[in-house]
């Protein structure tokens, strides 16, 4: 089973998470949530329990739509008190089964098939630069956590916990999430997976880490352009497009309509969206949205948006400026 918590509002990617759930935002040709949904049957796990908040409505009905192989159970989280306790509330769906933990608006590259075929609960990790941002972990000469430790100002480790976390009996997990929400011990200001991880370390259950190679991050604008231009990379040479000139990688969806445009390179478009007489590079455009007459660079267009605007033929002779505003 996957347990994928949801619920984020997602405030620094506004304001297309005004009115879009922020794991339904489109990068590489598909939302991001799509991006792990897509990858769980392959892995074995077809049962997933998905922990909705903010606009969970919307995140049911694009499942429900797309995913039929999967059975989902949604569980809302009234309240945002932390990963923990969002964890915490798939304790009735999942039991003492195994489970892998997936934060719903990161994307991933790892090995997880060698992750849940074997008999130790597994965290991911990778080595950073800036090792303050983000929770850490320490090991012992055998990889396995000795320590714990959720942003913490003096980093005695680069090892990052990138959000991918594997169980093979999740009762001990839920048993730990529940003393802290009964002791009420938070860090800052929230209850924290890594803080419920860390007293099962304390309590002598052994958790190993494994190792993340791509580790990509949707939280914010810039980083959902740069994930778009890592994962397009991948994808190979581009298909033509009649009357348009395409430079690769993009990735545009069959019912787009693209007329008389340059695309590329880094050139998302998804479902519905209409372009014409436009130059765009670097971006994604999302469902049903129209792009016409301008160029765009380094952009993110919203669900139905339209973003129009005009040619200009110049005449300009020798040492002159010209200003359009």
């Amino acid at each position: 089973m996957a347990i994928i918590p949801v619920a984020g509002i997602g405030t620094r990617l506004r304001p297309h998470t005004h009115t879009t759930p922020k794991v339904l935002l489109h990068v590489a040709g598909k939302p991001i949530l799509a991006h792990i949904l897509d990858d769980l049957p392959g892995l074995g796990i077809r049962e997933v329990v998905l922990i909705v908040g903010y606009m969970g409505d919307r995140v049911q009905e694009y499942v429900e739509e797309h995913h039929k192989e999967l059975k989902v159970h949604y569980v809302d989280q009234p309240e945002r008190l932390g990963l923990g306790h969002a964890v915490s509330l798939s304790r009735t769906a999942a039991d003492d089964r195994p489970v892998l933990i997936i934060l719903g608006d990161t994307i991933f590259d790892a090995d997880l098939k060698g992750v849940i075929s074997g008999k130790l609960n597994r965290i991911g990790v990778k080595a950073v630069e800036d090792p303050r941002r983000f929770g850490i972990v320490e090991v012992n000469g055998d990889g396995k956590v000795t320590r714990m430790v959720e942003k913490p100002e003096q980093p005695t480790s680069n090892l990052a916990i990138t959000g991918i976390y594997y169980f093979t009996h999740a009762g001990p997990l839920f048993a730990a999430l529940d003393e802290l929400q009964k002791k009420n011990i938070r860090t800052k200001g929230e209850f924290q997976l890594t803080d419920a991880m860390q007293l099962l370390v304390e309590r002598g259950e052994t958790i190993a880490t494994f190792p993340v190679a791509g580790w990509y991050d949707c939280g914010k604008t810039e980083t959902l352009l740069e994930t778009n231009r890592v994962l397009l990379g991948k994808l190979g040479n581009a298909e033509a497009i009649q009357g348009s000139v395409v430079h690769g990688p993009i990735l545009v969806a069959r019912d787009a309509a693209v007329e008389n445009c340059i695309l590329g390179p880094h050139v998302s478009v998804a479902s519905g969206a209409r372009l014409k007489n436009a130059v765009v590079r670097d971006s994604i455009v999302n469902d049903n949205a129209t792009v016409e007459d301008i160029l765009i660079e380094a952009s993110v267009v919203g669900e139905n948006a339209l973003v129009r605007g005009a040619w200009k033929t110049l005449n300009v002779g020798d040492s002159s400026e010209v200003k359009i505003t």
